[in-house]
């Protein structure tokens, strides 16, 4: 099992420990319900260190990543990012990332695309794969990067604060710069986070991270683990690789229809994709069940007059004060469905995504 830079933190808080791709991660630092409520009132922090992290630069570096995204790179400016998705000729996804326009000093376009722990190995072998021909060079470099996530309503002004000279409170949405924390150390930071709330990932060195995570918690922030994290993305119906998406679903079904763009150009499984927009598949909705308590598991059967389907993600929302849950079903369902749970039948309303939307 791996560890990140973080670990020793995550042990000095009192965190729980567990497996996680490959990693050892804190699942909590206290009580993961305090902890996805201190993210929607102040600020929280994760140790996110475990994502991956490709450099694609060169001078073929934007028809490459065109090739290998569904997303339009093209219209990226230097300091500006993108949620996109690389998927397999057939349209299934292989997994959901974030393109940054990086132009670190380079004389070239480059990029920094940061994908899923549990995918690191496997996507840079298939962007490196599908890549060929392109006048380019990918190199993985997860093992050089820390990234941190704050994240809440509180997170912008705690990180404005550690680094004063840079105007990140200006940064809009889906945008980074560089800035240096009143300790004099060199971050990244973009204004992305997979919470449903506002704040930052901060890149930095990794043998840098335990000093900027105690600056941050010292700020304010509350130490959370992968717990929290999980609830909060369900709320926020973000997808997760694994339950959400797989090579077995392409965007149309997930929701995602909005980062493919057709008319870019050709791309890696842009026809299958579009074939099966038109064919009426399964489509990821919401389930609230009536009885509030009723926490729907992963894998747990979905009946519903139109058709059968299956819960991918459910959890005790308490944001909500209640039981939620995210599930594939047939296009056409609506109204009612029925769960099936631990010898008995609950009632559930089917509800469009997401459910819970900051401001709102």
């Amino acid at each position: 099992m791996k560890r990140t830079s973080l670990y020793q933190n995550h042990v000095a808080a009192g965190a729980r420990i567990v497996p996680f791709a490959g990693w050892e991660m804190p699942v909590q630092c206290g009580s993961i319900l305090d902890e996805v409520r201190a993210v929607r009132q102040s600020a929280g922090i994760f140790d996110v260190s475990h994502m991956g992290q490709v450099r694609v630069l060169g001078a073929g570096s934007l028809s490459a990543v065109q090739r290998l995204f569904t997303n339009n790179a093209a219209a990226l400016t230097p300091g500006r990012a993108q949620y996109s998705l690389m998927c397999q000729p057939d349209g299934g996804i292989l997994d959901d990332l974030i393109v940054y326009r990086w132009d670190d000093g380079a004389a070239e376009p480059d990029y920094l695309i940061v994908v899923n722990a549990s995918n690191r190995e496997t996507d840079y072998a298939w962007m490196v794969e599908h890549s060929c021909g392109e006048d380019c060079t990918l190199a993985d470099l997860s093992d050089d990067f820390a990234l941190l996530a704050v994240q809440g309503p509180q997170a912008v002004g705690i990180v404005q604060g550690l680094a004063p000279a840079a105007d990140l409170a200006g940064i809009p949405a889906f945008s980074h710069a560089a800035a240096t924390l009143i300790d004099g150390t060199p971050v990244h930071v973009a204004r992305t986070g997979y919470t449903g709330e506002d704040g930052f990932e901060i890149f930095c060195a990794w043998d840098a991270a335990p000093a900027v995570w105690d600056s941050v918690v010292a700020a304010g922030a509350a130490p959370c683990g992968l717990g929290a994290r999980d609830v909060l993305r369900i709320e926020a119906c973000y997808p997760l690789y694994g339950h959400e998406i797989n090579t077995s679903t392409v965007p149309y079904q997930a929701g995602l229809g909005w980062v493919v763009k057709p008319k870019k150009g050709d791309f890696i499984g842009r026809d299958a994709m579009l074939a099966a927009r038109a064919a009426g598949l399964p489509r990821l909705r919401g389930l609230l069940p009536d009885d509030p308590r009723a926490i729907p598991r992963e894998g747990a059967p979905v009946r519903h007059p139109d058709g059968d389907g299956t819960v991918t993600s459910g959890t005790f929302s308490p944001t909500l004060n209640r039981a939620i849950a995210m599930g594939y079903l047939p296009a056409s369902a609506e109204g009612e469905a029925t769960l099936p749970m631990r010898g008995r039948e609950y009632a559930a309303r089917i509800v469009d995504l997401p459910f819970y939307k900051r401001g709102s």
